[in-house]
């Protein structure tokens, strides 16, 4: 039995759901926006007949979403080895913390939990195309296995199996941690930073921290990950050499504690962190301008790209 003429607030309000869906799948706010805008497009390409006889229309967009992505995600190798430098994911505010006044913005409908944490994205990244719209679809939203079988084009059994071995690979890379002891490694980074403290932020990095940045060939960067707390720490203090009056502000990035350097109230740099016993394994740090929009306060636009090669 199809649906009563569904209205086109309910379908309107399905963009919350299927913008989360994307970016997990995705890694991207714009790739992620495009998805859903194709979704809705196909949405209404459909003669009312077909729409009135589509019993459940949010699970038509989101497998229509994640099909879209499926094929978007297919082409992303090719796409990230044309990409200068590393590519990491759109790192995300808190729009409690970072009020930018634009409630239509993608980033502002993001549920933010532990599926969206940086270091849950890069595991991501490792995924094949399968594994991970298995994985996402079926661990972090709950949908059966039958219907993602639907949406892969194979036996709800194989999409078992592809979640099981995504899950392998995120049970390897995560370690638990503590949100006290994530917000007191990152404080003690931005502590050490801003005093010039090689000192300091060799003792808060592990011997073994990678830090990785993405700059998008737009801004100034390192281009290859920096591997080593010492080398990681001499990097960074000679980024601050280099860019007096950049101010750090201990923000929320992407659900956990993180920092964000702006100058002159443009923000310039926003790094996520992952921490292991106290201590920074891995730092991730944006810098593609285009990836700094969410970041943006109403009338900062101008300034950003101004500063932008700081």
């Amino acid at each position: 039995m199809g649906t009563a003429r569904t209205s086109t607030d309910e379908i309107a309000g399905e963009r919350r759901q299927l913008i989360n869906v994307a970016y997990r799948l995705l890694g991207s706010l714009a790739e992620s926006e495009d998805a859903v805008q194709e979704a809705y497009a196909r949405w209404y390409a459909l003669p009312r007949s077909r729409q009135d006889g589509i019993v459940s229309p949010g699970a038509w967009l989101t497998t229509v979403t994640s099909r879209i992505c499926l094929d978007v995600l297919g082409s992303a190798r090719a796409r990230r080895e044309r990409y200068v430098g590393a590519w990491l994911p759109d790192p995300l505010p808190d729009h409690a913390e970072w009020d930018h006044g634009r409630g239509a913005d993608p980033a502002d409908q993001m549920v933010l939990d532990e599926s969206v944490t940086m270091a849950f994205l890069v595991v991501l990244e490792s995924m094949t195309p399968a594994e991970r719209v298995a994985f996402v679809l079926h661990d972090v939203f709950r949908y059966p296995f039958a219907e993602i079988a639907d949406i892969l084009g194979r036996t709800p059994a194989a999409c078992k199996q592809l979640a099981a071995s995504a899950r392998r690979r995120v049970r390897v890379a995560r370690a638990p941690v503590t949100a006290a002891g994530h917000a007191d490694a990152v404080r003690h980074v931005k502590e050490a930073w801003e005093t010039k403290d090689i000192a300091a932020l060799v003792d808060v990095l592990d011997p073994a921290a990678v830090m990785t940045a993405d700059g998008g060939g737009m801004v100034g960067t390192a281009l290859r990950p920096i591997e080593g707390g010492a080398r990681i720490a001499q990097y960074m203090v000679a980024i601050a050499d280099k860019a007096p009056g950049l101010e750090l502000l201990e923000r929320s990035v992407n659900g956990v504690p993180g920092l964000v350097a702006q100058r002159a109230g443009a923000v310039m740099t926003v790094a996520s962190f992952d921490v292991a016993d106290g201590r920074v394994t891995r730092i991730w740090a944006v810098r593609n301008p285009e990836k700094l929009r969410p970041w943006v306060r109403d009338g900062d636009l101008s300034g950003r790209s101004r500063h932008g090669a700081g």
